[in-house]
């Protein structure tokens, strides 16, 4: 057999444990208790942050966040023999599968962006309002933010659309759940952006479920979703103000 080749567990095939996947649930609630509070306590005008001197402790929280959930996943998939690029679906093998992938995820993040656009014209709390707080300015906080998008980009796709998708559908047996279950975690997760974003990132996370299963590999999802995080968190503020 050669080196690497890629052994795909079954589709409908749990990856990790049920009992794993309990904790996950429980990691999940967690989060979002968490950052729902942070969304309603009391500051200096409503936000998460007092002022945007605080904001790259937040992006670095986010990305190491990130990085541990992709951890937990990794020890659950070992455990049950797994690996993360079989989840994954694997590696390009080629410059045209590269460019192929690429231009998918361009198209895929132009119709992100324009239900983006449609979302914003939905009347919205201050709370949510007030995440522009957030976007970077000086150059360190750019590059912060950078790595933090790249980071959300390969982890939460990995996470959601390659680990809690599959969990389940061999749950459920059935795709169309596993997708919208899938959507629906990856928003409750962002519970401290307010209620409408929360929206807005549920139906992102189906999107990209249904991606995930259409290609069958996570890569066309980790690009779109990493620029999608880089334009809508920063570049979109820069070149269209």
């Amino acid at each position: 057999m050669d080196a690497d080749t890629v052994i795909e567990p079954h589709e409908h095939e749990a990856v990790a444990s049920y009992r794993h996947s309990l904790v996950f649930v429980v990691i999940v609630a967690a989060v979002a208790a968490m950052g729902y509070l942070a969304q309603h306590r009391a500051v200096a005008g409503p936000g998460l942050v007092e002022s945007h001197a605080h904001v790259v402790p937040i992006y670095l929280s986010a990305a190491v966040l990130d990085w541990l959930l992709v951890l937990f996943v990794w020890r659950g998939v070992r455990r049950r023999g797994g690996t993360l690029r079989a989840i994954v679906g694997g590696r390009w093998a080629s410059a045209r599968d590269v460019v192929r992938d690429c231009g998918l995820a361009v198209l895929f993040w132009g119709a992100m962006v324009g239900l983006g656009w449609v979302m914003s014209r939905l009347p919205a709390p201050e709370t949510a309002r007030s995440l522009a707080i957030l976007f970077p300015k000086t150059p360190l906080e750019v590059g912060v933010w950078l790595f933090t998008a790249a980071s959300a980009g390969f982890c939460e796709e990995l996470v959601f659309r390659g680990y809690v998708l599959r969990q389940l559908l061999a749950l459920s047996d059935s795709t169309a759940a596993a997708v919208l279950g899938q959507g629906f975690v990856f928003g409750v997760m962002h519970a401290y952006q307010g209620w409408i974003p929360v929206l807005h990132i549920t139906v992102l996370g189906i999107l990209f479920g249904a991606m995930a299963v259409w290609r069958r590999t996570l890569r066309v999802g980790m690009v779109a979703h990493g620029w999608y995080d880089i334009w809508a968190g920063w570049l979109a503020n820069v070149l269209l103000r």
